[in-house]
């Protein structure tokens, strides 16, 4: 990542500021896309997306660091997609126009950090809701098993938290950590507005030894397809890593998700998922179960080829191939 650091003084005009600095950082990536559904023609397109992060953040003289995060992203594809059929919490906001999002505000000293406006929310930074990153384009993340859009996350097309009046608390100490997160919409005027006065309070923890990382979460919410509760197990052994989770999602039943990575060499990886639906509710006119196989290879510098396949909860296949720039 570039870093371009001004002079405190560029930054802040009032005195007392320890140190300040601003940050650019994201990827680019593009390549092909495939998309055979269930029901309907088959199609191949580009497909490309640049993402660049920007954050800033003070400090104060008593060390704590005062920061936000915004992203501006830009993408193409040839159609806007869902990822789950009739949910609209799911859509693919990737679009044709560059565009900011939700801002995130946070403070942190030591372990501890509050975020306010966009949050990662506590389902959204489980190491086991994305315990692989599947081809070039995620391939539709049937492998997360909370399922986005089900609980508070961060999000890069639109204001996310932000809109939803989103706060959020992570601590950690030693290897325990602890992450609470709650939003309220305070909209409720309008029955076709996502923001329709709901609330949602999430709790998580998480625990580190020997390699292996247990992570367990709750959430209360008013929606009732929002995600209930996820529990997993991730661990590393030697060239090998794995995830079991499973999730919790309302009226749409549980969702099981076993995930492998393996090491081919110093540069190139695998990764694949099964995944398993126990109710259909949203997914109906899917299939029960899913999976997805890819590839990584290094390229060095950032740089990296990736691609994969997967067979979709919600039917039909995807699959993907191309070129990704971390910058």
């Amino acid at each position: 990542m570039k870093k371009v650091i001004f002079a405190t003084t560029a930054l802040v005009a009032t005195a007392g500021v320890a140190a300040a600095d601003v940050t650019f950082g994201g990827y680019g990536r593009f390549g092909v896309q495939y998309v055979d559904p269930e029901n309907g023609d088959s199609s191949t397109d580009v497909t490309s997306r640049l993402r660049l992060i920007i954050t800033a953040t003070a400090e104060s003289d008593a060390g704590v660091t005062f920061g936000a995060m915004v992203r501006v992203q830009s993408g193409e594809s040839a159609e806007r997609r869902t990822i789950v059929p009739n949910d609209p919490l799911t859509e693919d906001n990737e679009g044709t126009r560059a565009q900011f999002n939700g801002v995130r505000f946070f403070a942190r000293t030591g372990g501890l950090e509050v975020g306010v406006g966009n949050i990662f929310g506590v389902f959204e930074s489980m190491d086991s809701s994305y315990p692989i990153d599947l081809g070039l384009t995620g391939l539709g993340y049937d492998y997360t098993p909370y399922v986005f859009g089900r609980a508070d996350g961060y999000t890069s097309g639109d204001l996310g938290s932000a809109g939803q009046n989103g706060i959020e608390v992570l601590y950690s100490i030693g290897d325990f950590g602890l992450h609470l997160s709650a939003s309220e919409s305070g909209r409720d005027n309008d029955p076709e507005n996502l923001f329709d006065g709901s609330t949602r309070t999430a709790f998580g923890v998480d625990y580190v030894f020997n390699g292996i990382t247990l992570e367990a979460a709750i959430q209360d919410s008013d929606r009732d397809n929002d995600t209930e509760f996820q529990v997993a197990a991730l661990g590393s052994f030697g060239a090998f890593d794995v995830s079991l989770a499973y999730a919790e999602l309302g009226t749409d039943g549980g969702r099981t998700v076993l995930t492998g990575s393996y090491d081919i060499g110093a540069a190139t990886n695998i990764e694949a998922y099964i995944v398993d639906q126990e109710e259909k509710g949203t997914f109906a006119g899917g299939t029960d179960t899913g999976y997805g196989i890819d590839f990584n290879h290094d390229l060095g510098g950032g740089t990296s080829l990736r691609g994969g396949v997967a067979k979709r909860i919600a039917g039909g296949t995807v699959a993907d191939m191309g070129v990704r720039f971390n910058f």
